[in-house]
C-alpha cells in the first residue's frame, strides 16, 4: 500500500554522491583513504540497487509443487512420519518466503529444528503470475488443506504477519485438523490500535487499491508495495540506508548483512489482484474475520471454533502489526485462557521472525511449548 504521490527511485533521494569525493580532495593524502571508501562505498551502493534473489540458507526438499506454493520440507531424511509435523505459514505480503530461513544463524527453521521439532515444513508461496490474478483467499486455503491432508491430516501451525490471519482462517474451517496455533505479528482483529497500516486502509478508498491492481494488469506488483512500505519510513529508506553503509564500509561483516537483507527486501513478489483487494475490503476495512462475519470455503468463519492451544508473539515497536491487533485473539479464540500463552518482545514486525534476540531467546520457547502441545 501506498500513497497517491509518485514515488521517485530510492538513488534520487539518497546522499548526494558528489560530496564525499569533494571532502576527500580537501583532506589530501589522509583523503586518499576516504576516496577509496568513497568508491567503494558507491559499488556496493550500486549492489543495493539490483541484488540477487534471496535464497533458503537451510538444506531442504520441496515435497510438493502446487499452483500457489511449493511446501519445502526442513526435517532430516531419517525422521520417520509419526511426530505431529510443524507447518510454517510465512507471510504471503509482498516478499519471499524465506524470511522464516533468512540467514545460517539466523533462521527460525533452524531455532525450531535445533529446539527439538524434527519435522518442520515452510510454505514457500509463489509470486503471482498473469494466469494467477484471480486466485482467492479461497484458493490459497484450499492448497494449506491439500498440504496438511499430504502430512497426515493434523498440524501444528506457525503463522507468520499474514500466514497468522491465513492459519487463523484454516484453524477456525478445519479445528481438528490443527494441534496448535501460533501467531507471530499476526493482524486478527484490524481495527485494534493505532497503526499505520491500520489507518491507510480506512483513509485510502478502495478505489485507489483497485487502480493499483488495474495498473498491475490484474495483480498487486511487489514493486508498488515495495514503495509503500518505504514511505511509511522513507528517511531511513531513501537517505538513512546509504548513510548508514557509508560509515560502515570498512566493516565486511555489515556490508554482508546489509547485502544478505536487502536481497529479501528489495525482491518483492506480485500479488494476485483478486486475492490482495479481498484482504484489504473484507479484512481491513470491514474487519469480517475477527466479526465472525468471513466466508471461508463456503463457510461463515469464527475464531471461536479454534480451541487449540495457542501462542501469541508480538513486538514491542512493530508498527505493521500492532501488539493489539495480535493479542485481541485471546478474546476472540474459543481456547482456553489458560491455553493462551502471550509474549511482547523487544523490536520490530521483521525481527519477530528473524531478529537474533528473537531467534536466541523466544523461539526456541515456543519450540518446546509446541512439543508439549501436541
Amino acid at each position: 500500500m501506498t500513497d497517491h504521490k509518485t514515488v521517485k527511485p530510492a538513488r534520487e533521494h539518497s546522499v548526494p554522491w558528489f560530496w564525499p569525493m569533494a571532502a576527500a580532495i580537501e583532506m589530501e593524502e589522509s583523503g586518499l583513504e576516504l576516496f577509496q571508501d568513497n568508491m567503494h562505498y558507491l559499488v556496493e551502493a550500486e549492489k543495493l540497487e539490483a541484488p540477487p534473489q534471496p535464497e533458503w540458507a537451510t538444506e531442504n526438499r520441496v515435497l510438493a509443487d502446487l499452483d500457489t506454493m511449493r511446501l519445502r520440507d526442513f526435517s532430516a531424511a531419517s525422521v520417520g512420519t509419526k511426530s505431529i509435523p510443524v507447518l510454517v505459514d510465512a507471510p504471503y505480503a509482498g516478499h519471499s518466503s524465506t524470511i522464516a530461513d533468512y540467514a545460517k544463524g539466523q533462521s527460525l527453521i533452524e531455532t525450531l529444528l535445533a529446539s527439538g521439532l524434527d519435522r518442520v515444513l515452510v510454505t514457500d508461496w509463489k509470486g503471482a503470475t498473469e494466469e494467477m490474478r484471480d486466485f482467492d483467499i479461497d484458493k490459497y486455503l484450499a492448497e494449506i488443506n491439500v498440504v496438511v491432508d499430504d502430512l497426515g491430516g493434523r498440524v501444528h501451525l506457525v503463522g507468520l504477519c499474514q500466514g497468522g490471519w491465513m492459519s487463523a482462517m484454516f484453524a477456525s474451517r478445519f479445528p481438528a485438523k490443527v494441534a496448535s496455533l501460533v501467531l507471530a505479528g499476526s493482524p486478527i482483529d484490524t481495527d485494534a490500535g493505532n497503526g499505520p497500516i491500520r489507518n491507510m486502509a480506512h483513509q485510502l478508498p478502495m478505489s485507489f487499491y483497485e487502480e493499483m491492481v488495474t495498473a498491475g494488469d490484474g495483480r498487486m506488483l511487489g514493486q508498488s508495495m515495495l514503495a509503500g512500505w518505504k514511505d511509511m519510513h522513507p528517511g531511513e529508506q531513501y537517505l538513512g540506508k546509504y548513510v548508514d553503509l557509508y560509515e560502515h564500509i570498512e566493516d565486511k561483516s555489515y556490508i554482508k548483512r546489509t547485502e544478505q537483507f536487502e536481497r529479501w527486501y528489495e525482491n518483492p513478489i506480485d500479488l494476485p489482484g483478486r486475492y490482495y483487494l479481498q484482504a484489504i475490503r473484507m479484512l481491513f476495512k470491514e474487519n469480517l474475520f475477527a466479526k465472525g462475519k468471513f466466508i471461508g470455503l463456503g463457510k461463515r468463519l469464527s475464531l471461536k471454533d479454534i480451541t487449540c492451544p495457542a501462542f501469541l508473539l508480538g513486538g514491542e515497536s512493530d508498527d505493521i502489526t500492532t501488539r493489539e491487533q495480535v493479542f485481541a485473539a485471546e478474546h476472540l479464540l474459543g481456547t482456553r485462557k489458560t491455553k493462551i500463552t502471550k509474549k511482547l518482545v523487544p523490536g520490530g514486525h521483521i525481527g519477530l521472525f528473524m531478529g537474533s534476540r528473537t531467534l536466541k531467546e523466544t523461539w526456541p520457547e515456543i519450540g518446546e511449548w509446541i512439543a508439549s502441545a501436541a
